[in-house]
C-alpha cells in the first residue's frame, strides 16, 4: 500500500488528485487571502486612522507611534493565538480551527469598520481598536499554520509541494488586493472623504467577504490523516506544544530559521521596497506602487512553481537554488535602479518571482513533524519566529540604511544565506531530498 510522507509512514494516501482537493485548495487560498488583507489593509489607511482615533492635539510622531504601535499589536498576539488554536486543531480537528480563524478575523474586521472614533467615545475608540486588532493578530496566527496542515493532509503525497506552494501564493494576493482597494478609495475619494467614510470600506467589505468565506468552508471535510489518527487513537496524550518542544527541538529551530527568511523575503522586498524606492532612490509614488503590484503577482506565480518544482526535485535543492536567485536579484535591484531607472520594472518583477521561494517552506515545515503535533509545532515555530524577526526586521533595515542604501539587499542576501546553509545541514532525507 502506497504511504504518505506526512510524519506518519503508516497511513494510507489517496493515488490522484480529485475534484474535492480542487475544491479545498480553492477555499482555503480564498479565505487565506481574505485574512491576509483584513490583516494588512490596516496600514495602508495608518495615516487617516491616527488622525481618528487618537487626540488631535497630541504631535504627528506621536500619533503615528501610537498608530503602527497597535498595528504591530496584532502581530505580538500571533505567537498565543497560533498556539492556542493549534493546541485544539491538534487533539480535536483541523477543520474546525480552520473554520473558526477565518471568522475570528472577519468579525474584527467588520467591527473595525462600525468603530466609533475619538471624537465620540474619547479614549475608548483606540482601547476598541486595539482589541480587534489582538483578535486579528490571533486569527491570522491559526490561520497560516492550519491552512498549510489543511491542505497537505487532504492532497497526495506527490502533490503536497503544489498544494503549499498555490496555497502560500493565494496567501500574498490578500496583500495586492489591499493594494489595489486602497489605490482605488484613495483614487475616487477626495481627503476630506476619505476622513470622513470612506476609510471604513475596505475594513466593511474585508469583513463581510470574510463572513462568507468562512460559510463557505463548512462545507469542507476533516483531513483524512487526523480522521485516521482518531480512529487508532494516536492524538497527543500530552499537550502538544510540551510534545514538540522536548521532542522536536531541531525542527522548531529549523522552522523557525526558514521563517526568518521567509518573513524577510516578504518584508523587506514585497511591504518595504515601494517606499525604499520613493525615500531612497527617488522614484515616483506612481511608479514604485506599480512596481510593487506587479512584482507581488509574480510573488504568487513564483510561490506555486517553488511547490510544483518540491515535488519533483525536493526542497533542498529548491531552496538552495531559490536563495541564490533571490540573493542576485535584491542585489541587482538595489544597485542598478539608481543608474537605470527604466530597469525597475523587470528586475522588481524577476525579484518578485525569486521571493516565490518562500512557497518551499511550508513543504519542509509539513514534514518536519509528526502528524499527531504537526498543527502545534508548525505554529509555535512560524509564529514566534515571524513575531519576532517580522517585527525586527524594518528597525534592523532602517538602522542599516544609515551606513548604506543597499542594506535591504545585504540584509536579503544574508538571510538567504541562513536558509542555504540550513537546508543543506539538514539530516532528514524525507523532508529535504
Amino acid at each position: 500500500m502506497q504511504t504518505t510522507d506526512l510524519g506518519d509512514r503508516s497511513l494510507p494516501a489517496a493515488h490522484a488528485l480529485t475534484r474535492y482537493d480542487y475544491r479545498t485548495l480553492s477555499l482555503a487560498a480564498l479565505g487565506g487571502a481574505l485574512e491576509f488583507y483584513d490583516f494588512i489593509i490596516f496600514v495602508f489607511f495608518a495615516p487617516v486612522i491616527g488622525q481618528l482615533f487618537f487626540p488631535p492635539s497630541i504631535p504627528d510622531w506621536l500619533r503615528q507611534l501610537q498608530t503602527f504601535g497597535i498595528f504591530a499589536a496584532g502581530y505580538f498576539a500571533r505567537p498565543l493565538g497560533g498556539i492556542v488554536m493549534a493546541h485544539f486543531g491538534d487533539l480535536f480537528g483541523r477543520k474546525r480551527v480552520f473554520t473558526l480563524s477565518v471568522m475570528l478575523m472577519a468579525l474584527p474586521t467588520l467591527a473595525i469598520g462600525v468603530l466609533p472614533t475619538y471624537t465620540s467615545i474619547g479614549v475608548v475608540a483606540p482601547v476598541l481598536l486595539l482589541s480587534m486588532r489582538l483578535l486579528q493578530g490571533a486569527a491570522v496566527a491559526g490561520e497560516v499554520p492550519g491552512a498549510w496542515v489543511f491542505v497537505s493532509e487532504h492532497v497526495p503525497p506527490r502533490k503536497v509541494g503544489l498544494a503549499c506552494g498555490a496555497l502560500t501564493g493565494g496567501l500574498t494576493a490578500g496583500i495586492l488586493l489591499g493594494a489595489l482597494i486602497a489605490a482605488a478609495i484613495n483614487t475616487h475619494y477626495n481627503t476630506a472623504q476619505i476622513s470622513e467614510f470612506a476609510w471604513r470600506m475596505p475594513f466593511l467589505i474585508g469583513g463581510v467577504f470574510g463572513a462568507l468565506a468562512a460559510l463557505l468552508r463548512r462545507w469542507l471535510h476533516e483531513t483524512p490523516v487526523f480522521t485516521e489518527l482518531q480512529k487508532r487513537k494516536s492524538l497527543a496524550i500530552e499537550m502538544p506544544l510540551k510534545a514538540v518542544v522536548r521532542g522536536h527541538r531541531a525542527a522548531v529551530v529549523m522552522s523557525m530559521l526558514l521563517t526568518w527568511t521567509l518573513s524577510a523575503a516578504i518584508v523587506v522586498v514585497i511591504l518595504m521596497t515601494p517606499t525604499l524606492l520613493r525615500k531612497q532612490h527617488h522614484v515616483s509614488a506612481a511608479g514604485a506602487s506599480l512596481a510593487n503590484s506587479i512584482a507581488t503577482l509574480c510573488l504568487m506565480f513564483g510561490c506555486t512553481i517553488a511547490g510544483v518544482l518540491c515535488d519533483r526535485f525536493g526542497a533542498r535543492r529548491v531552496i538552495q537554488v531559490g536563495s541564490v536567485a533571490l540573493s542576485a536579484c535584491c542585489l541587482c535591484l538595489f544597485s542598478i535602479v539608481d543608474s537605470y531607472p527604466q530597469a525597475l520594472l523587470p528586475l522588481y518583477s524577476i525579484s518578485g518571482l525569486t521571493v516565490g521561494v518562500v512557497g518551499a517552506i511550508p513543504f519542509v515545515m509539513i514534514h518536519a513533524f509528526p502528524a499527531a503535533v504537526r498543527f502545534s509545532g508548525i505554529s509555535f515555530s512560524y509564529n514566534v519566529a515571524y513575531a519576532l524577526f517580522g517585527g525586527l526586521t524594518p528597525i534592523i533595515v532602517s538602522l542599516l540604511l544609515k551606513n548604506s542604501a543597499m542594506a535591504p539587499a545585504f540584509y536579503v542576501a544574508i538571510l538567504c544565506g541562513v536558509a542555504f546553509i540550513v537546508v543543506t545541514i539538514a539530516q532528514d532525507r524525507r523532508t529535504l531530498p
